[in-house]
C-alpha cells in the first residue's frame, strides 16, 4: 500500500486546479492520502470539497476564534477504498480521532476500542484541561487506526523566532503529542507520523544552513534562535540513531541526497532555484508484522517501508515556466498549485484486516455532508406542498397567481386612501417570490382609475381621480417580471438614469400632467409638469449629448497621459542593483517593529544560493533616502527577512 502526505496550501484552490477532489486524489495515485492546511471550516464542509467516489474522509477544522486562526490550519485524511462496510482493506480504518489530546467530543470513541488506544494522555496532569482544548481547537491533527498501525496526520505549527507565545504553543504541542505516541507504543502498537512538521532537522535539509545550524552549544548564537533550535534537537532526539524510536523515512532511504526540498518560499521565488527546505516528514516506529519480530534488525521500517521520495512533479515552477529569472515577488506570473511539494511512503507485506465499517467520524456521517433524516411530518408536508402544485397546474392558475389574489383581496378589505393623496406604499405584500402587480390589485375594469409607477425601485400605487386616463398595467406587468428574472449587470448601473427617464416620461404620457407633475417625497424622482415636457426640443437634446460625449473622451485622454506621465517618473526613479544591473522591485516591511510598513527596494531576481550568480544578488535600498539605516548589501541575512509578518 501507498501513503502520501501534502500540505496543499487551500483544499478549495487545488481542487479548482485538479477540476475536481476526484482528479486531485487520484492524480496521488496512493492509498492513504494525508492533506494539511486545507483552510477549511466545520461550517464550509460540503460534498464537493469533502466527497469523492471511493474514498472515505475525515477532516480537523480549526475551532479558534483568535484574530488571524480562523479560516487557518485544518487537516484531512482520504483512504481509497472499494467498499465502506464489512471491508477487510488496510485503507479503511478501525477508528478515527480528531485531535491528540482526548479533550474534544469526537475523541470518546477511540479510547474504548478493544486496541486500547487511549484517548487521554498520561503524564501531562499538571496541564489545565483549558490548554489541551486549545492545543486540538486549531485543526492539527487526526488519528486513524488501521489495525497494523495508527497513523498520525499532522500540521505543525509555525512560530517566528521572536514570537514567545507561538513558540511555547509549538513546544507544548510537541510534548503532549510525544507523550501520546509513547503510551501507544508501550501499548505495542506501531506509530506512523506524516504531515507537515514546520521543522527542518538538519543542516542538509536546510538551503541557507550556517555553521551553527545544528550547535545547541554555542552561546554566541542569537538567543531568539535558541527555540528554533530546540525544535531540530527534539525531532533529531526522537531518531533511532540518536537513541530514539523513530526512523525519519526519507532521510533513512536517501542519507546523502542533498536538495531535497519540500517546502519553498512564494514571495522570494525559491522553486526558481530549488531553494527551501524539508519540513514535510514520514517517521515510523514499532516492530515489524513478522512472527520472529523480535530478531535484531527486525522492524517496520526495515521491514514493511519499500520505498520513500518526494513528488517533485507536484512543485509549481517547472523549467520554462518563465522567461528569464526575474522573480519580480511573483506579480508576473500566476503559477498553480502550493508551495509545497507531497511525500510518498510505499510499504509492502501488510496482510489484510477483520471485517469492518467506516468510523462515524468519517464526513460521510456529517449532516452538513450527506443532509440530516427527514421525519415523517416534513415528508407528509412536502408531498402536501406537492400535491398543491400539481393542483395548481391542472387548474392553469400558478401559486405565484393565487398569493398575489390572496393579498389583492386582503388589500381590497382596506379602506382606499383619498384619491389626493400621493400613493400607497405595497411594502407588506412584496416579496422575494412575488409581486403585486396594479391590475392585481385593481382589477382589470378598474385600471381607469389608476396607475403603477416606480419609484427609486419600490412599486408604488397612484390612486387618482375619476377623470384620470388609463394606464398599460399589461405592459407593466411584463417589464417587473422581466426586472425579477433578469441579474443587473454593471453596464446596467451607468445607464439607469437614462432609463429611469425613459419610463417616468412613458408613464407620464399616461397621466394627466396636473397629476404627474406631483413628486414622492424620499424617492428622488420627479415628472416634468406638461409645459416643461412640451418645450424640450430634440436635436438640442442630442447637441447636448454629443458635446458631454466630447467632454468625457478628452478627459479620458488627459488622464491617459498623465498616468503615463507618473508611470515613467516612476521608472527613472527605481534604483537597479549592483549585481545584475537590472531594475529593482519595492517591497514593505510586514514585520513588527521600527521599520514596520516602511517600503525599500531589493533585486527581483529569485532568492537562491549566493554562489550562483543568476540568484538574487542581495541588493537592498530604502525608498526614503534620508533614512539612517544602512543601504547597499545586506548584513544580516536575507533582505526577505523582513517580508515575514
Amino acid at each position: 500500500m501507498k501513503i502520501a502526505t501534502y500540505n496543499v496550501n487551500g483544499l478549495r484552490p487545488r481542487i479548482s486546479q485538479y477540476g475536481s477532489l476526484r482528479k486531485l486524489l487520484d492524480s496521488l495515485d496512493s492509498d492513504i492520502i494525508c492533506f494539511q492546511e486545507t483552510k477549511l471550516s466545520r461550517q464550509e464542509l460540503r460534498a464537493d470539497a469533502v466527497s469523492a467516489d471511493g474514498y472515505e474522509s475525515f477532516f480537523s477544522c480549526t475551532r479558534s476564534l483568535e484574530k488571524g486562526r480562523t479560516g487557518y490550519s485544518g487537516v484531512a485524511t482520504f483512504c481509497k477504498v472499494q467498499s465502506a462496510f464489512s471491508s477487510n482493506e488496510v485503507a479503511l480504518p478501525l477508528d478515527a480521532e480528531e485531535g491528540f489530546t482526548g479533550v474534544l467530543e469526537n475523541s470518546r470513541g477511540f479510547a474504548n476500542r478493544k486496541h486500547d488506544c487511549v484517548a487521554g494522555v498520561e503524564g501531562l496532569e499538571g496541564i489545565d484541561r483549558d490548554e489541551l482544548l486549545k492545543i486540538d481547537s486549531e485543526g492539527r491533527c487526526i488519528i486513524t487506526d488501521h489495525g497494523h498501525f495508527v497513523l498520525f496526520n499532522i500540521y505543525g505549527p509555525r512560530a517566528a523566532c521572536d514570537d514567545a507565545e507561538r513558540i511555547e504553543f509549538k513546544l507544548l504541542f510537541y510534548k503532549i503529542l510525544q507523550k501520546r505516541w509513547e503510551s501507544l507504543m508501550l501499548k505495542g502498537r506501531r506509530v506512523i507520523v506524516v504531515g507537515d512538521f514546520n521543522i527542518a532537522p538538519s543542516s542538509i535539509d536546510r538551503c541557507d544552513a550556517g555553521p551553527d545550524f545544528e550547535n545547541n552549544e554555542n552561546f554566541n548564537v542569537q538567543v531568539k534562535l535558541l527555540n528554533i533550535i530546540r525544535f531540530r534537537s527534539w525531532f533529531r532526539s526522537l531518531l533511532v540513531e540518536n537513541g530514539g524510536l523513530f526512523n525519519d523515512v526519507f532521510r533513512a532511504k536517501h542519507p546523502e541526497r542533498t536538495e531535497a526540498y519540500t517546502c519553498w518560499s512564494t514571495s522570494t521565488g525559491g522553486e526558481v532555484f530549488n531553494f527551501g527546505s524539508r519540513i514535510d516528514h514520514i517517521i515510523s516506529a514499532g516492530s515489524c508484522l513478522h512472527e520472529n519480530k523480535d530478531l535484531d534488525g527486525h522492524n517496520f521500517f526495515s521491514c514493511h517501508v519499500k520505498e520513500c521520495d518526494i513528488l517533485t512533479q507536484f512543485k509549481r515552477w517547472k523549467p520554462g515556466t518563465t522567461p528569464s529569472y526575474r522573480w519580480k515577488g511573483g506579480r508576473s506570473m500566476k503559477l498553480e498549485g502550493s508551495d509545497h511539494a507531497p511525500v510518498f511512503m510505499s510499504l509492502r507485506e501488510i496482510p489484510d484486516i477483520p471485517q469492518h465499517n467506516t468510523p462515524s467520524l468519517s464526513t460521510r456521517y456529517c449532516p452538513q455532508v450527506r443532509g440530516c433524516q427527514q421525519t415523517l411530518v416534513s415528508m407528509l408536508s412536502r408531498r402536501q406542498s406537492t400535491e398543491e402544485f400539481k393542483a395548481h397546474e391542472q387548474s392553469g392558475t400558478s401559486l405565484d397567481e393565487e398569493i398575489r389574489v390572496r393579498g389583492c383581496e386582503q388589500l381590497a378589505k382596506r379602506p382606499i386612501l383619498d384619491c389626493n393623496e400621493t400613493g400607497l406604499v405595497l411594502d407588506e405584500f412584496l416579496t422575494a417570490s412575488s409581486f403585486v402587480q396594479a391590475d392585481d390589485v385593481l382589477g382589470k375594469d378598474k385600471c381607469s382609475q389608476g396607475s403603477s409607477s416606480v419609484f427609486g425601485g419600490k412599486k408604488m400605487l397612484n390612486l387618482g381621480s375619476n377623470h384620470m386616463k388609463p394606464a398599460k398595467c399589461t405592459e407593466m406587468k411584463k417589464k417587473s417580471k422581466k426586472n425579477q428574472l433578469s441579474q443587473l449587470s454593471l453596464r446596467s448601473f451607468f445607464h439607469s438614469s437614462s432609463t429611469a427617464n425613459n419610463d417616468v416620461k412613458s408613464s407620464s404620457a399616461d397621466l394627466p400632467f396636473e397629476h404627474a407633475s406631483n413628486s414622492v417625497e424620499g424617492y428622488g424622482t420627479e415628472i416634468l409638469k406638461e409645459s416643461e415636457f412640451n418645450n424640450i426640443d430634440p436635436d438640442q437634446s442630442q447637441c447636448e449629448s454629443d458635446a458631454c460625449n466630447s467632454s468625457q473622451t478628452d478627459k479620458s485622454k488627459i488622464a491617459l497621459l498623465e498616468w503615463q506621465r507618473i508611470q515613467q517618473f516612476m521608472q527613472n526613479s527605481i534604483p537597479v542593483c549592483k549585481g545584475h544591473g537590472e531594475q529593482c522591485v519595492s517591497r514593505v516591511v510586514k514585520k513588527a517593529g521600527p521599520t514596520f510598513g516602511r517600503r525599500f527596494y531589493v533585486c527581483a531576481r529569485a532568492e537562491g544560493p549566493a554562489s550562483n550568480p543568476e540568484a538574487n544578488c542581495g541588493f537592498f535600498k530604502w525608498a526614503d533616502s534620508r533614512s539612517k539605516h544602512k543601504q547597499g548589501k545586506w548584513m544580516n541575512g536575507s533582505p526577505f527577512a523582513m517580508l515575514s509578518s
